[in-house]
């Protein structure tokens, strides 16, 4: 059995596990779920992940691995080349931390639930939730600019001339940002890794506009 993605073509998380999947050349059966329809709550997938999340990958052996960063370092360890992460340990945690800057600060607050629970507690209108969106989006990507543009270990990518787990992160955090009409001429050198990193297959196949459940 070919292992299975659950995934949504939109989420930002299961675009960066698309984008790592790719560039391990690694095959996998693509299964949609529609969030805003709630396909993620039937009893089926809350059997396979109880959180109701995606992604969820599911091996070949029915074991099913959930939470997106969890699994790409599950897919470094597995499946080496090309790593995710550099071979020095401070190298590593440059790269975890650019990573973390965007899974843990910008993702936690910005997520679908999030957003949905605005306007069902707090009455949060479209305007005042793109607001919101863009202020997070803003707070840490002004500080990812900073930390990109200083450091000489910065290359053609987040950290020199091999995409890295911050790439991963970094691609689907701006496809996301797209939703909510965010610019990138205020990130200059984000703007031009993010280019970069378009113009490679493995993350260009990964992006949202073309996955099979794409609207």
């Amino acid at each position: 059995m070919t292992m299975r993605l659950h995934n949504f073509f939109r989420s930002s998380t299961s675009t960066r596990l698309r984008a790592a999947l790719n560039l391990k050349g690694l095959d996998y059966e693509y299964m949609a779920y529609a969030l805003r329809k709630g396909e993620n709550r039937t009893a089926a997938y809350l059997g396979l992940n109880p959180a109701g999340l995606v992604p969820a990958l599911e091996l070949d052996d029915g074991t099913v691995l959930t939470q997106s960063l969890a699994i790409i370092e599950w897919l470094d360890e597995t499946h080496p080349n090309p790593p995710f992460l550099p071979t020095d340990s401070a190298g590593r945690a440059r790269v975890r931390s650019l990573a973390y800057m965007i899974a843990c600060e910008i993702h936690p607050l910005n997520n679908l639930r999030v957003l949905n629970r605005l306007g069902a507690q707090f009455g949060a209108e479209e305007d005042a939730v793109t607001d919101w969106f863009s202020h997070w989006v803003t707070e840490t990507f002004d500080a990812i600019e900073a930390t990109l543009a200083e450091s000489p270990q910065t290359g053609r990518f987040c950290h020199g001339d091999v995409p890295s787990l911050a790439d991963i992160c970094l691609y689907a955090q701006v496809w996301n940002n797209r939703r909510f009409s965010i610019p990138l001429q205020n990130w200059p050198t984000i703007a031009k890794i993010f280019g970069e990193l378009d113009g490679i297959t493995a993350f260009r196949n990964a992006a949202p506009p073309n996955q099979p459940d794409a609207e």
